[in-house]
C-alpha cells in the first residue's frame, strides 16, 4: 500500500508525504513546521527527501527535517549543499520500497527533475514547477524551448500517471486555459469541479495525465483550435513552439 498525502506551506505549495509499509518520505519541503507537526501527530519518521529543483520554496525545510543528517536527500546538481545525493536523467532510485526514475525537465530552472514511479502499473508523478495543473511553470531560467521539449516529454508517459505538482494553481490555470480553448468542453467540466473543490478549501491534485491531455493548453500545441486561437490573437505561425512560446508569454500577464 501506497498512501501520498498533500503538507501545506506558504500561500499555496504542496510538500508531498509518501508513506508505505517500509517507511516515509517527502518532496520539495520548502518549510519544515506542518511537515514536522505531522511527523510527530502521526509518529512517523522520514527515510528521505526528494528534491524537483532549487528554489528556496521547494528546499527551505530541508536543514530542519535533517538535523541529525541522518536522511538521504535526493536532488539535482546545483548549489544547495544539503542534498546528499545527486541524481541525473536516467537514474534510478529506490525509498520505501519504490522504485524512481528521474527525468530532466529544465525550463522552469535549469536544474529541474521529476520523479517518475512505475508503481506496479499505477504510476506518479512528482513534477515540481513544470508542469501543473490546467498549467505550466514559468520560465525563469531555461528557454521556451527547454520547457516545450520538457512537457512533450511527460506527455509519453502513461495516460493514467497520478501527477503531484507543487503548487495549488489549477483555478486559476484553467481560468486561463478558458480564455485560450473557449469551446473546450472536458475543460469547462474540470473548472466546475476545481471551483467547488476550492470553495471547499479541498486540493485539486493528485490529476491525471489522461485529464491534462485534454483540457491542459500547454500540452495540446498541437490541437488546431488552440493553434487557431493564438493566432489570431498575436498573428503566430501555427508551428507548435512558437505557439506554446505565446501562450506562455501571454499567461505571464494574465
Amino acid at each position: 500500500m501506497i498512501n501520498i498525502e498533500p503538507i501545506k506551506a506558504f500561500s499555496d505549495n504542496y510538500i508531498w508525504l509518501v508513506t508505505t509499509n517500509e517507511g516515509s518520505i517527502v518532496i520539495d519541503p520548502g518549510e519544515s513546521k506542518n511537515t514536522l507537526d505531522l511527523l510527530k501527530n502521526k509518529q512517523m519518521h522520514l527515510s528521505a527527501v526528494l528534491i524537483t529543483h532549487h528554489h528556496f520554496d521547494h528546499t527551505g525545510g530541508i536543514s530542519d527535517l535533517n538535523t541529525n543528517n541522518t536522511l538521504d536527500v535526493y536532488g539535482p546538481n546545483n548549489n544547495i549543499e544539503s542534498i546528499t545525493k545527486r541524481v541525473i536523467k536516467g537514474d534510478v532510485i529506490n525509498v520505501i520500497g519504490l522504485s524512481f526514475e528521474i527525468i530532466e525537465i529544465p525550463g522552469h530552472t535549469l536544474d529541474h527533475i521529476a520523479y517518475y514511479s512505475f508503481n506496479e502499473g499505477n504510476p506518479i508523478l512528482f513534477c515540481g514547477d513544470t508542469l501543473f495543473s490546467g498549467g505550466c511553470g514559468r520560465v525563469f531560467e531555461g528557454t521556451h524551448e527547454q520547457m516545450y521539449n520538457s512537457l512533450e516529454r511527460l506527455k509519453c508517459l502513461p495516460k493514467n500517471t497520478k501527477i503531484y505538482c507543487g503548487h495549488e494553481y489549477t483555478e486559476s490555470n484553467f481560468k486561463f486555459a478558458s480564455e485560450v480553448d473557449p469551446l473546450n468542453e472536458d475543460l469547462q467540466l474540470r473548472l466546475n469541479k476545481v471551483k467547488e473543490l476550492r470553495k471547499q478549501e479541498m486540493p485539486t491534485l493528485p490529476i491525471t495525465l489522461e485529464s491534462e491531455l485534454k483540457t491542459n493548453p500547454f500540452l495540446r500545441c498541437d490541437n488546431n483550435d488552440i493553434q487557431e486561437s493564438i493566432h489570431k490573437k498575436f498573428n503566430t505561425p501555427r508551428i507548435e513552439i512558437d505557439v506554446f512560446k505565446a501562450m506562455r508569454e501571454w499567461k505571464d500577464n494574465f
